[in-house]
């Protein structure tokens, strides 16, 4: 918005074309004045970065080691989650009162530590690779979000050995409940000689059940966002308040600035933030199947956390010092968030169509599959022909056609987009090419090419030439003359050509302005003119 073209006097453009005059309001001045600031602070971060000479052969071998140590600690984080869910589910089998209160959160709080600490490892280590700070923003993020997304994909791997444990358990459970009942229904029968048997009496609290391994699954996700608050809220108020009451009150009395040098004020991560908030909303997603008073707390979390982040910032935080153009991340947050909705559905679309529920707990109690009740819905409750368009809507002959017509759609959007996005920086070339041929000719250079300009340099004294004469141009093949009118017509798709940059140059040099000493020379005639010809009589018809 401040008129600036890609590439072309961009300082020049944002120091004169910036401002808004049109503003009243002192406090929309001072925002425009902050905004105009990180403008050119971009500007600058920009310039250096094109600028910088490196030796390409050290840099990739500092990219390739910087990638080789994060994904040794993306591993190492997702095997430490493996390891500790495994211990969790050993303690479950023990008795829990001899366990300690970290025992019971150990899994919780070892993937709220590991988030807090890896990504500033992973900054770090990012400092060997010194990409651009754009690039390097996104390189951040992503790693971050693979970090966040393994730790939780491998706390699920870890929670459905558990639930095949449980579901085994259940199985055993059922049986023995259905042969005590069919025990007790042919005794029964067999001693009263009767075949109306009543059910048995008794107390619910002696009825065996099953482990009931949806509970379990929810529990373990309202205890990770709980700890996952804790965390949260004890780094703001430890890390940032804490450090900035150190760094406020005693720079005074301190060996060097506390303030421009160790530990200085905390720097509020914009971006961190944003892939916290995207992180969370993909556990609430992924755990409101099994806990739906997730999306309760959740408003809450998210409440509360506003007003104490946004204390925070007021009073503990000082800006970035990496600035970067933040506006053109957008849709990298976007598509971030929407590969986090893919991801988060896919355990819950795997639950309700593969596992088997409990057998006398939860809603989908007594069915084979947690899908069998939607079928069973539609059936019963919806009209006929209802239920006919969800069978013709499930059938895979269908579904597999629908989604190879979505693939190409996407691939011919995308094909499309690129061809105009092609078409217009080759428009873009051709303006310009347009606006420098326009400048020589202005500036009385009729020709960008180089070898030209070396002959004019070549030419004794310029000053005793006399001045160039204008000259009529031969018509184009593309230029047609009619009959009887000295204007000539272009013909349809002439204009649409490239602009040529050779041209005829002419050799002489520019009228000196000297007194008139000699009379003028003959007239020439226009070159390539054939003599006997007069100017501008139009040639017989062949």
């Amino acid at each position: 918005g401040d008129g600036a073209e890609e590439g072309e006097f961009t300082f020049s453009w944002k120091m004169f074309t910036s401002w808004d005059y049109l503003i009243g309001n002192p406090e929309t001045a001072d925002n425009k004045y902050a905004s105009i600031t990180t403008s050119f602070k971009e500007s600058i971060v920009d310039e250096q970065e094109n600028q910088k000479d490196e030796n390409i052969h050290l840099r990739r071998f500092l990219r390739v080691l910087a990638n080789f140590l994060i994904i040794s600690c993306l591993g190492g984080s997702g095997y430490l989650i493996y390891f500790v869910v495994k211990r969790s589910q050993e303690f479950a089998q023990s008795n829990k009162q001899n366990l300690s209160w970290f025992e019971k959160n150990e899994v919780e709080f070892v993937m709220s530590l590991l988030g807090l600490v890896c990504p500033p490892l992973f900054e770090t280590i990012a400092e060997l690779e010194d990409y651009h700070p754009r690039i390097a923003l996104k390189w951040q993020l992503g790693r971050i979000f693979a970090l966040f997304l393994g730790n939780l994909y491998t706390f699920l791997f870890a929670l459905f050995d558990e639930v095949t444990a449980k579901l085994e358990s259940e199985k055993v459970i059922k049986n023995s409940t259905e042969w005590n009942l069919s025990q007790y229904y042919a005794n029964y029968s067999s001693f009263f000689n009767t075949t109306d048997v009543p059910l048995p009496n008794v107390h619910p609290a002696d009825v065996i059940r099953g482990p009931c391994w949806e509970t379990a699954v929810g529990i373990e996700f309202v205890k990770l966002i709980v700890s996952d608050i804790q965390v949260t809220y004890l780094t703001i108020l430890v890390g940032d308040f804490a450090r900035a009451v150190i760094v406020r009150f005693l720079n005074y009395c301190w060996c060097w600035d506390l303030e421009a040098g160790f530990p200085s004020y905390g720097e509020f991560d914009i971006s961190g933030n944003v892939l916290g908030l995207i992180f969370n909303q993909g556990m609430i997603w992924m755990g409101a199947f099994y806990a739906p008073g997730l999306v309760g707390l959740n408003v809450l979390r998210l409440l509360s956390s506003m007003y104490y982040q946004c204390w925070a910032v007021m009073c503990c935080n000082v800006p970035h010092e990496r600035v970067f153009k933040a506006s053109r991340s957008n849709n990298f947050y976007m598509g971030l968030l929407l590969l986090v909705l893919f991801l988060s559905l896919l355990p819950v679309v795997y639950t309700i169509m593969t596992l088997s529920p409990s057998f006398d707990c939860g809603p989908f109690s007594g069915q084979e599959k947690m899908y069998d009740i939607i079928m069973q819905t539609i059936e019963q409750d919806l009209p006929a022909f209802v239920g006919n368009i969800f069978v013709y809507a499930t059938n895979p002959g269908l579904i597999i056609p629908a989604v190879l017509l979505m693939v190409l759609a996407i691939y011919y959007l995308n094909a499309v987009s690129k061809a105009y996005k092609q078409a217009n920086i080759d428009l873009k070339k051709k303006m310009q090419m347009a606006r420098d041929e326009e400048k020589n000719r202005r500036n009385n250079k009729d020709s960008t090419n180089q070898v030209m300009k070396d002959l004019e340099d070549l030419l004794p004294n310029k000053s005793l030439i006399p001045a160039p004469i204008e000259e009529e141009e031969l018509p184009s093949p593309d230029v047609a003359k009619e009959k009887g009118s000295k204007s000539p017509k272009v013909k349809p798709g002439a204009a649409a050509k490239g602009v040529s940059l050779q041209k005829d140059v002419s050799l002489a040099a520019p009228n000196p302005r000297a007194p008139v000493t000699r009379a003028p020379g003959p007239r020439r005639g226009a070159p390539g003119a054939v003599p006997g010809k007069v100017r501008g009589q139009s040639r017989p018809s062949q």
